[in-house]
Formats: C-alpha cells, sequence, structure tokens
C-alpha cells in the first residue's frame, strides 16, 4: 500500500483500439494523413485554376501578435482597417474586389503601424493589374491596358510577404572613448545620486529660507 499521504496507485491499462460490445472506439487515429494531403494539394490546384489569372491568396496587413511577450513580433492578420483603405485612397467594397482582404472590427492603435499598412497597399496598387469586367470590352478608368493584362501571370504564394530583418552581426570599432567609460562607474553614480537627491533638495530649501 501507499505510505503517508499520497495517491493511491489506481491506473487503467485497457485502452480500447477495437469498437466492441464494451463500447465505441476511443483512440483516434490518422491513417488518412497522406490522402488528407493530397486531396488538399488537389483543391488548391483547383481553386487557382478556377480564379485564374487572379492570386491565390488575398492581401493581409502587417500586425503586431497580442500580449506584451510576443507585441515585437509581426506577423500578417486577417484584414485592412477603414482608416488603413481610406489613407491610401480605396473603399471596402472596392478593396474585396481586387484581392484585398479587409476586417471592420480591427482598429489601429499608433500611427506607425497605419503608416507601414498605408504603405503596403501603395506597393500592392502599384504592381496590380485590372482586367476589365468583360473581355472584349474597351479599357475603362482604372483599369490595366491590354499589353498588361496579356503578360500577367497567376500568384501562387504569399502576396508580399513579410521580409525577415537580417541577423548578420555588424562589427564596429572600439574608440579610445568607449575604453576609457566603465559602465560601472556610471551606474555607481547614478544610484548615489539618486539616492541624496531629496537630501540636496532639502539643504537648498534651508539656504533659501
Amino acid at each position: 500500500m501507499v505510505k503517508h499521504n499520497n495517491v493511491i496507485p489506481n491506473i487503467h491499462c485497457h485502452k480500447k483500439y477495437c469498437e466492441s460490445s464494451r463500447g465505441p472506439l476511443k483512440v483516434k487515429l490518422s491513417l488518412n494523413q497522406a490522402g488528407k494531403k493530397k486531396s488538399r494539394r488537389l483543391a488548391r490546384a483547383a481553386k487557382a485554376a478556377a480564379i485564374a489569372p487572379r492570386p491565390l491568396q488575398l492581401l493581409r496587413p502587417a500586425v503586431h501578435c497580442p500580449t506584451q511577450r510576443y507585441s515585437a513580433k509581426v506577423r500578417l492578420g486577417k484584414g485592412f482597417t477603414l482608416d488603413e483603405l481610406k489613407a491610401a485612397g480605396l473603399t471596402a467594397r472596392y478593396a474585396r474586389t481586387v484581392g484585398i482582404a479587409v476586417d471592420h472590427r480591427r482598429t489601429n492603435r499608433s500611427t506607425e503601424s497605419l503608416k507601414a499598412n498605408v504603405a503596403r497597399l501603395e506597393e500592392y496598387k502599384s504592381k496590380l493589374i485590372v482586367f476589365p469586367k468583360k473581355r472584349l470590352s474597351k479599357v475603362k478608368n482604372g483599369d490595366s491596358s491590354r499589353e498588361e493584362c496579356k503578360a500577367a501571370s497567376q500568384l501562387l504564394g504569399t502576396v508580399l510577404p513579410l521580409s525577415k530583418p537580417s541577423s548578420d552581426i555588424i562589427m564596429g570599432e572600439v574608440t579610445d572613448e568607449m575604453k576609457n567609460t566603465s559602465a560601472y562607474t556610471t551606474m555607481r553614480v547614478a544610484r548615489k545620486e539618486t539616492k541624496v537627491a531629496g537630501y540636496r533638495i532639502a539643504v537648498a530649501n534651508r539656504a533659501e529660507k
């Protein structure tokens, strides 16, 4: 038996790997993993062929991850805000027709993120090729020329992927000023200055009186 205030051993080693009169199957198997992978690949290829020459994915904004722990990381978000679209000279209704994702719930908390996503929209607009609604119709305002439409090719990957910051180490020259500077001494003096700051203010007030 178990000594002192510990858990009584009561383990269960009877996993139900087969359906029987005792009950249904309790272990979930993934024997169709390879088949599902092929089905997803064929579905993506069929969708790309159906919507060609439009890109397979939508343009997504660059957003910061939630919580203080991951807020420094930048990833692709759900959609652009209405303010970002307005600053780029677009409407939400038109943006959805040219492959731009729109999220009316998201709001901008900083000017930096607003400017970054507006620049992202402007870059997308500069590379955008708009086909006329009807193939043989005349080129209208906002549509691309016939030469650009003929030279257009379908983009299957991520639209304007985020660029990773370079991890190269930049070597700098060590100057005489850096050699003569002591970080420990600077911190020690700053700590002492903080301790005696109140005393010095009190002495100055007494001197004024």
